[in-house]
């Protein structure tokens, strides 16, 4: 009787000097776990270092280890996309490939996947040397997320999570081109139970993610998981519109009883049309924003082109 399969599932972008040390790793905690079959899928995001190279020798050397190399950058959410779409096993593990994610904990996200969690998520509580800049972003992005989203995410949590079969059948159902996987899995809901862990400080290369591309992540998410930023251009303009309509009656009873405040008619115009303005300008920036997002879907272009498939497939 064949053994359950799990897939460890690494974007990797320029990871070339951590990948071995990666692997040695996984195949140290997964040596120690016989019950099941792990293979582990690299999907490369156009690096320009040695990471395929560096991966390609490995899975010469073992047979359970399968390179899926993305034609360019296409960014880690697409990356992690196309490692999904290629899943064929019992359950994920989706981990980062700059050992922040430590392997160690992988058998706590079996043990509590094997007590009927479908989804095990690993909550960073902290990360040795973090830059504060990042710190304060990532709490401030959990919080207005939450403010304004029409589900709650978990402060913390990571791409660091086992995902159970049923649920990488269902996120493959998933296409649309702005993406945040996690909060796809997060917004599915399924059950779910999670596992703290402290994240050690990166041993080599540089972050994949600059504060550029975590900003349009961030706002990625905010316009994926709430339709509140399109409602607040009609708040805005309902507001404006009660505010300005209630002073020009002020205006117009104090013309008729004897200009008692002395509005200035010239001043007040141009405060009303400057603000007025403001309040258009940002509401077409807002509908902007989601027109985009539709013309982006409508274009219907590939999420990814895969360049070449290497490794054998992993059976269920």
């Amino acid at each position: 009787m064949s053994k359950p399969t799990i897939t460890i599932l690494v974007p990797v972008y320029n990871e070339g000097r951590n990948i071995p040390k990666l692997v040695s790793e996984l195949h140290a905690v997964t040596a120690g776990i016989d019950r099941y079959d792990f293979s582990l899928l690299f999907v490369d995001d156009g690096s320009s270092d040695d990471s395929v190279a560096q991966i390609e020798a490995l899975a010469a050397k073992d047979s359970r280890i399968r390179l899926l190399e993305l034609s360019r950058n296409f960014g880690k959410e697409i990356a992690l996309t196309a490692g999904i779409d290629a899943l064929d096993c019992d359950a994920v593990i989706i981990m980062d490939a700059d050992l922040q994610h430590p392997p160690s904990y992988i058998p706590q996200l079996i043990d509590r996947w094997e007590h009927d969690s479908e989804v095990v998520v690993a909550r960073r509580t902290r990360i040795d040397k973090q830059p504060l800049a990042r710190r304060l972003g990532s709490s401030v992005f959990y919080k207005l997320l939450n403010a304004i989203s029409d589900f709650p995410m978990e402060p913390g949590t990571t791409d660091f999570r086992l995902l159970d079969r049923e649920v990488i059948d269902a996120l493959k159902s998933f296409r649309e081109k702005n993406r945040m996987v996690r909060g796809l899995v997060d917004w599915m809901g399924f059950r779910r139970s999670s596992i703290d862990f402290a994240a050690p400080e990166r041993t080599a290369g540089v972050a994949g993610y600059s504060y550029a591309k975590l900003a349009q992540l961030a706002i990625n998410s905010f316009m994926s998981f709430s339709l509140l930023p399109l409602r607040l251009a009609g708040y805005l303009g309902m507001f404006s519109t009660m505010v300005f309509g209630a002073l020009l009656l002020v205006m117009g009873i104090d013309k008729l009883t004897g200009d008692v405040f002395r509005f200035s008619s010239i001043s007040f115009v141009i405060v009303v049309n400057a603000l007025l303005n403001g309040v258009v300008l940002l509401s077409i920036g807002l509908v902007a924003l989601y027109i985009g997002h539709i013309h982006t879907e409508a274009v219907d272009r590939p999420l990814y082109l895969v360049r070449r498939k290497k490794g054998p497939r992993t059976h269920a």
